[in-house]
């Protein structure tokens, strides 16, 4: 059983590789996050060239903190700050299976519909975990050329591994919530739509402000409390054991409920 679910997770990560439309999505969203971080590279090292003696770093006008806490921290937000996108290339590969009417035949080669969802979680869980990785690496990679001549170790300190896997967690958490999301929909767009949408609860504020309790319950919103430190202007409305038992509900919630909305060999 196991060595048939991994079989069909190889072919569905295969069919994923082979999406031109996760392939530019996935460009994008690299080429985006290089470029947002090379326009920050000249005014992070001036920061980094300024630190007192003391260890303080003034990254923003009046902001005066410990340096290597507001590095680390700089470093996990770089990464988080691409958590907008990650997910829609988890719907666009899911998407696809409606588009091009693959599903019909992926229930033909695996007819147990829990296992094929097993394995599409699988496979699209590998995928994304490899491109969140990938985004780590990048800010890592930056960030090394920020600190250099101050402390070169910091990028691959404990704490900033600790940061950048608390980051990979959300990644590919959310990512499989959105992927679940549009297997159930059985539409990349409306799977967009949704995960944008949840989305927007967390960058207007809208429930931090009147029900922080529920603003904890939004996956974008529990990778703020996942990955970021309150101040600054952040402020948090759970802490990380709540944020981390919230991402894993979405995604077993939203794949079981996947799973038995494919109940039907004659999905299309």
């Amino acid at each position: 059983m196991v060595r048939d679910t991994l079989a069909a997770a190889r072919a569905e990560l295969t069919k994923i590789v082979t999406l031109r439309a996760v392939w530019f999505g996935t460009g994008a969203i690299v080429a985006l996050h290089v470029l947002v971080l090379a326009q920050n590279v000249a005014a992070d090292t001036a920061a980094v060239h300024a630190i007192t003696p003391d260890g303080m770093i003034e990254r923003f006008p009046g902001d005066v903190r410990p340096a290597r806490e507001a590095l680390v921290e700089y470093l996990a937000a770089a990464s988080f700050q691409m958590d907008l996108f990650l997910p829609l290339v988890a719907a666009v590969a899911a998407g696809q299976e409606f588009r091009a009417g693959q599903l019909g035949t992926s229930l033909l080669a695996v007819p147990r519909c829990g296992r094929l969802v097993c394995a599409k979680t699988l496979a699209t869980g590998g995928f994304l975990l490899a491109l969140a990785v990938a985004v780590a690496a990048i800010s890592t990679a930056f960030m090394y050329v920020t600190v250099k001549d101050w402390d070169p170790g910091l990028p691959v300190s404990a704490a900033a591994l600790a940061a950048q896997g608390r980051f990979v967690a959300h990644a590919v958490l959310s990512g499989l919530t959105t992927y679940a999301i549009t297997m159930i929909t059985r539409s990349t767009l409306a799977g967009i739509l949704v995960t944008v949408g949840l989305a927007a609860l967390t960058m207007t504020q809208v429930l931090a402000s009147i029900a922080p309790a529920l603003d904890a319950l939004v996956p974008l919103s529990a990778g703020r409390n996942l990955i970021l430190s309150p101040g600054d202007g952040i402020t948090l409305s759970a802490g990380p054991g709540h944020a981390m038992a919230v991402l894993i509900t979405w995604a077993t919630v939203t794949t079981t409920v996947a799973a038995l909305a494919l109940t039907r060999r004659d999905a299309r």
